[in-house]
């Protein structure tokens, strides 16, 4: 367990480490034109390995891949450490998704191998306090090694730590003992996932940039992505066993854990972007929105245990996911004078919601499947939980640059960019008024989408064939 701790904060801060040195980085390695590709290089490699890991560990066993994650993801750091340009700089971090790839998804079947279902609960809280303490730290500790020592040390601060965890696992974790029947790897369906998943996401960073070649790439993605299925559906050795997906409450949990991630980045883009440009709050202080969530996440994740074994799974995702929703209706209304510290209301039930439902989802599909095909079940959580994030973000952007792009004339959509930053004292004020108008309808349309978001996640679970406590 601790080094399932260390390696769920280690690769948990990532994310919030690295937006914090982001800046620096682009600025050191010349690199503005391609500084998406810093995040997006990791997600992407991440989502295409997942689901390769867990059927990998389904057959294989959990600890060698576990720890072949581990030294992944630890030489993704050192070599993100040293990169000397920025074509480097998105090698190495995909490197480093190649490794998450695999310690993502593992920590949640370890857990599920070494504990029951009942005692899960109270493990899983343990691990969301890792995450927790990530998004408080993160910030904090990307800001002083930036500021003390350099840029490097963003990524440098992972190699002592992905060496603990190996060398834990290594001399510390016994796995349970299993009959292994050595099959052969489905390397087509490798092939088609990777390319079906590459094309997808990379279409969805054009979407913005280039239309025309983001949906291009999108429908080919999901061409590639049908022949995929059709490909699994047909095989002796699938890497995606099908047979899983028979079990609707499966289907429900999957259906929204991903939904409820994708919901989750917007209000994390969103609120810090609301707050700055039409409240001028400091961007350290609009960054404690997303810090709310946080907490509550994880002192929510503490009541699962008692909520499963007093209500059947459907039962508490309605209520939970109704009262998120009505939070967030209240934005549909907000106006210059909507009172700020509201947004930080609605993180926190947001928060506290998404730490019950999605660690809910996390135990749940473990429980529903055959014990061989547990790593397969994580893994199709946390891939569905990456591709929720990385979809939504791409159709929150297009739907808030139309609606800014419809509602200002050509000569004011530059200046946007000084609005979002907090420098606008320079523009006149007929002009601040229509940016900040603007602004303020492109918010509402983005969170108009995440209400109808909820409603199709309400619906999922209403549909959700299961009346009973899981046990």
């Amino acid at each position: 367990m601790t080094a399932i701790f260390i390696a769920t904060f280690m690769t948990s801060v990532e994310v919030t480490i690295v937006t914090t040195a982001l800046p620096e980085i682009i600025s050191a390695l010349h690199g503005l034109r391609f500084q998406s590709w810093i995040m997006s290089s990791y997600l992407l490699t991440t989502a295409v390995s997942t689901l390769i890991y867990g059927k990998l560990a389904d057959t294989y066993g959990r600890k060698k891949l576990f720890q072949l994650g581990v030294i992944l993801f630890t030489i993704g750091s050192f070599l993100s450490g040293v990169a000397g340009n920025i074509f480097w700089m998105i090698a190495a971090r995909a490197l480093q998704g190649c490794g998450a790839g695999a310690v993502i998804p593992l920590t949640f079947t370890i857990i599920a191998d070494v504990y029951s279902f009942k005692e899960r609960a109270r493990i899983m809280a343990f691990t969301n306090t890792a995450w927790g303490l990530s998004a408080l730290i993160g910030p904090l500790l990307g800001g002083f090694l930036v500021e003390n020592l350099s840029w490097h040390w963003v990524f440098f601060v992972n190699v002592p730590l992905g060496i603990l965890v190996w060398l834990i696992m290594q001399f510390r974790y016994a796995e349970p003992k299993r009959d292994v029947t050595r099959i052969a790897i489905d390397g087509w369906g490798c092939c088609w996932l990777a390319i079906g998943l590459t094309a997808l996401l990379i279409g969805i960073q054009l979407l913005q940039q280039t239309p025309l070649k983001g949906w291009l790439l999108v429908i080919a993605a999901l061409i590639f992505l049908g022949i995929f299925i059709f490909h699994e559906s047909q095989t002796d050795h699938p890497l995606l066993p099908l047979m899983i997906f028979k079990n609707r409450t499966f289907n429900v949990q999957i259906i929204t854990a991903t939904i409820l991630s994708g919901i989750l980045i917007g209000y994390q883009i969103y609120f810090p972007i609301w707050l700055q440009s039409l409240y001028h709050i400091h961007a350290t202080e609009a960054g404690l929105v997303v810090t709310s969530s946080s907490i509550c996440w994880l002192l929510a994740s503490f009541t699962i245990g008692r909520l499963l074994s007093n209500f059947a799974p459907r039962q508490i995702a309605l209520v939970v996911i109704a009262i998120q929703a009505a939070a967030y209706a209240g934005l549909l209304l907000a106006g210059s004078h909507f009172p700020y510290g509201l947004f930080y209301f609605v993180a926190a039930v947001s928060g506290g919601g998404m730490g019950i439902v999605i660690t809910m989802n996390i135990m749940l599909s473990q429980q529903l499947v055959p014990t061989e095909l547990i790593a397969s079940a994580s893994s199709v959580v946390t891939l569905g939980r990456s591709l929720g994030q990385t979809l939504l973000t791409g159709i929150y952007g297009s739907v808030f640059n139309l609606t800014l792009n419809f509602h200002l004339p050509q000569n004011l959509q530059g200046k946007v960019n000084q609005v979002i930053t907090g420098k606008s004292a320079a523009l006149p004020v007929k002009e601040l008024v229509l940016v900040k108008t603007a602004l303020l309808s492109s918010l509402h349309l983005v969170f108009l989408v995440v209400i109808g978001l909820f409603i199709v996640v309400l619906l999922c679970n209403w549909f959700d064939p299961n009346r009973k406590i899981i046990s």
